[in-house]
C-alpha cells in the first residue's frame, strides 16, 4: 500500500475517500501522523474495525 499517495489524493481531492481494513490501520496512521497537511483528512471509524478517510474538502 502506498500511504503517501493516497494521503495525497484524498488531501487534493482526487480521492473522495479511502477504507482502511484493520490489518492496514497501523500502518496507515503512522502514514497519517507524518503527512504535512494531515489537517485536510479526516477518518470515521465503521462497525467492525474499517477506518474510512476523507479528504475534509470533499462534499458529503
Amino acid at each position: 500500500m502506498d500511504c503517501q499517495k493516497l494521503l495525497d489524493q484524498l488531501a487534493d481531492g482526487e480521492l473522495k475517500e479511502y477504507e482502511v481494513e484493520p490489518k492496514d490501520a497501523y500502518e496507515f496512521q503512522q502514514a497519517l501522523r507524518n503527512y504535512g497537511r494531515r489537517q485536510n483528512i479526516s477518518g470515521r471509524a465503521k462497525r467492525g474495525g474499517n477506518i474510512v478517510y476523507f479528504g475534509t474538502n470533499s462534499a458529503d
